[in-house]
């Protein structure tokens, strides 16, 4: 689990791990770094074409620096699983077999990596704590699973543990409403508001 960053990028073709060039991760030092994952949410019930946040909040829990915090998400969406808010499709006349699960309308602000489903938050002092939010729209209904794992890197020389010495990972399980939200125009504003938002 300590190289997910590297083993996601691989698995799905991305830049990053190796090859030419600088790596991002070149300098990054080896070591094992203490971290508590303050928060971690993510609606459990959704409705298609709405807005969900999902958030998780990571605390330095070491008496040393983390060299860059990061965030991998993938899921268990079917049999072949998928990077982070997509999966793959089994249908071989696809000339793309990607799929979306949710269209992330805004990921962590300056956490866009090289590697496939893995934001990254640069270097986190300790004592200190850092959120990702993701502001994502599902398009698929039904049952997904998402998975997300904490690294202290981006490719698995520094390594994030629970006090306890587990792995900094958990797991969102969401259901997907086929129904979507009722909406109208704010005749003075001229905004779409959602049922849901406008008897609240």
């Amino acid at each position: 689990m300590s190289a997910v960053p590297c083993a996601a990028a691989l698995m799905l073709g991305a830049a990053g791990c190796g090859g030419g060039g600088d790596r991002q991760d070149a300098n990054e030092p080896s070591g094992t770094y203490k971290v508590t994952v303050v928060r971690a949410s993510f609606p459990k019930r959704q409705r298609l074409a709405d807005d969900a946040v999902m958030k998780i909040t990571v605390h330095n829990a070491d008496s040393k620096t983390i060299p860059n915090v990061a965030v991998t998400v993938t899921n268990d969406d079917g049999d072949r699983g998928g990077a982070g808010f997509t999966t793959r499709s089994s249908d071989t006349t696809l000339a793309d077999p990607t799929r979306q699960l949710w269209i992330v309308d805004k990921g962590p602000h300056g956490g866009d990596t090289a590697y496939v489903s893995t934001w990254a938050l640069g270097a986190l002092p300790a004592g200190q704590s850092r959120t990702f939010e993701w502001h994502v729209t599902p398009v698929v209904a039904g049952t997904h699973t998402l998975r997300w794992h904490v690294a202290a890197g981006l490719n698995g020389k520094a390594i994030a543990r629970t006090r306890d010495g587990q792995d900094a990972a958990g797991t969102f399980k969401v259901s997907v409403s086929q129904k979507a939200p009722a909406v109208t125009v704010d005749p003075k504003t001229g905004d779409v508001v959602s049922a849901d938002s406008a008897s609240s």
